[in-house]
C-alpha cells in the first residue's frame, strides 16, 4: 500500500498551490459580492493545463485520472478558492462524454473542457424528484430524427456561464415502452430553454438557477452516445467523479479554514501574554479538525484511487464515504476556526465564515448524508433498503 503520489502528481499540487494563492480569498470573496465570476483564475488555469488533467491526451488533456483532477480541487480550495465549476465541467460533462459520448462528441467537446474555453454544466436535480432518476419528469420525445425536450430543473451551477447544459431526461424505449434515463448536451442558447437565478445564502462567484425546457429541439447528435442504451452507464459515470471532487474541494476549504484559524491563534495574546492557541480550549478543537480533514482526504485518496484504476463498484461507496468524511470535517472545521478568531472570525477580512454558507451546503449536495448513509446501511451493511 502506497499513499505517496507520484512525482508528476506531486509537482501538480504543487503549482496548483502557487497559482491559487496569487489569487486567494480575498479575490474569490471580491468577485462573488460584486456578482462576477473567477474569470482569470479559470482561465488561467484552463491554459496551464489544470482544468484537463484528467482529459485523454488526444483531446488537449493531461492524460491523469480523477486523483490529478481531485488534486486541483483541493490546492485550489485550500487557497481559499473553491471553484464549484471545477466539479460540474471537467468531472462530470468530461467523465461522461469522454466515456459515452460518440467521437464527434469528444472531438467537438474535450478539448475546450480541457483549456476552459468551454464549460458544460449539468443537470439532474427537480423540483419534485430532487436527483431521483427514477422519478424525473423531465422528458424527451422523438419528432423524426430530432429530440424535444420538456421539464424543469433546479439548483443548476453556472447555466450563465456555460455553452451548453448536460440535460438528464427520460425517454421511452421504443422495445419496451418503459421509460429510461438519457443525457443530452444542449446549447444553452437553445430555443425554448430559459433559467432565473436562485438566490442562496452562500458567498460564491458562481450562481444556481431554475432551468426551464419548453419544447426545447435538439438533432438527434445532441443525445449523448451512440443509442438510448448509453444513458444509464454514462449517468452513473459521472456520479463518482462528482463525490471524490466535491470531497476534494470541501477538504481543501477544511485545510485553509484550520490555516487562517492557526496563524491566528498562535500569534494573539491576551491573558498574560500567552497565545491563546496554548490553551487546551482553543488547540484542541482545532486538532480534532485538522484530524478529521485528514481523515477525509484519506477516504478521498482510496475513492479516486479505486475509480482511476476501474473498480467502478468498489469507488462508489468510497466516494459516497469520502463525500460523507469531508462534508463533516469541512464544516467542522470552518465552524471551530470562527470560534477560534473570536469575533475576528465573523469579519470578511479574517475570510472564515465566508465559507460557512459553502461548507453547509456540502453536508447537502450533491448528495445529503442521510442518503449515503441511506446507502452504505445497504450496501455495506446489507440492510433492508428504507426508502
Amino acid at each position: 500500500m502506497n499513499f505517496d503520489l507520484s512525482a508528476e502528481q506531486d509537482q501538480l499540487r504543487a503549482a496548483v498551490r502557487s497559482l491559487g494563492r496569487r489569487y486567494g480569498h480575498r479575490y474569490f470573496v471580491a468577485k462573488a459580492k460584486a456578482g462576477e465570476h473567477t474569470t482569470e483564475l479559470w482561465h488561467e488555469a484552463g491554459r496551464l493545463g489544470y482544468l484537463g488533467v484528467n482529459i485523454p491526451t488526444e483531446y488537449g488533456g493531461g492524460g491523469g485520472g480523477i486523483t490529478d483532477l481531485a488534486i486541483v480541487c483541493e490546492e485550489l480550495a485550500a487557497a481559499g478558492c473553491p471553484l464549484l465549476l471545477l466539479v460540474v465541467s471537467p468531472a462530470i460533462a468530461a467523465t461522461v462524454i469522454n466515456r459515452h459520448g460518440t467521437e464527434e462528441q469528444r472531438k467537438r467537446h474535450l478539448p475546450g473542457l480541457a483549456d476552459g474555453s468551454q464549460k458544460i454544466v449539468f443537470a439532474i436535480t427537480e423540483p419534485e424528484a430532487g436527483s431521483n432518476f427514477h422519478r424525473l419528469g423531465t422528458i424527451a420525445r422523438r419528432d423524426g430524427d430530432d429530440w424535444v425536450l420538456s421539464g424543469r430543473k433546479c439548483y443548476i451551477s453556472g447555466v450563465d456561464e456555460a455553452g451548453h447544459v448536460l440535460v438528464v431526461a427520460r425517454t421511452e424505449d421504443a422495445a419496451s415502452g418503459k421509460l429510461k434515463p438519457a443525457l443530452f448536451i444542449v446549447p444553452t442558447g437553445a430555443p425554448g430553454l430559459t433559467w432565473s437565478k436562485l438566490d442562496m445564502e452562500i458567498v460564491s462567484p458562481e450562481n444556481q438557477f431554475l432551468l426551464y425546457l419548453d419544447e426545447v429541439r435538439l438533432p438527434a447528435d445532441a443525445l449523448v452516445g451512440e443509442s438510448l442504451d448509453a444513458g444509464l452507464p454514462a449517468l452513473f459515470s459521472g456520479l463518482n467523479p462528482e463525490r471524490i471532487t466535491v470531497a476534494a474541494m470541501g477538504a481543501g476549504t477544511g485545510r485553509y479554514a484550520i490555516e487562517r484559524a492557526t496563524e491566528y491563534t498562535s500569534t494573539r495574546s491576551v491573558w498574560g501574554g500567552r497565545t491563546i492557541g496554548s490553551h487546551q480550549g482553543v488547540s484542541h478543537p482545532l486538532a480534532h479538525a485538522a484530524v478529521q480533514v485528514e481523515l477525509a482526504r484519506l477516504m478521498i485518496q482510496k475513492a479516486a484511487a479505486l475509480y482511476d484504476t476501474g473498480r467502478d463498484l468498489e469507488a462508489g461507496v468510497a466516494a459516497n464515504m469520502a463525500k460523507y468524511a469531508s462534508g463533516e470535517a469541512a464544516a467542522l472545521a470552518v465552524d471551530t476556526a470562527v470560534q477560534a478568531l473570536g469575533g475576528a472570525g465573523m469579519t470578511t477580512e479574517y475570510g472564515v465564515a465566508t465559507l460557512l454558507g459553502g461548507v453547509r451546503a456540502g453536508r447537502i449536495a450533491p448528495v445529503s448524508r442521510e442518503m449515503i448513509l441511506n446507502f452504505v446501511a445497504q450496501h455495506v451493511l446489507g440492510q433492508d433498503k428504507s426508502y
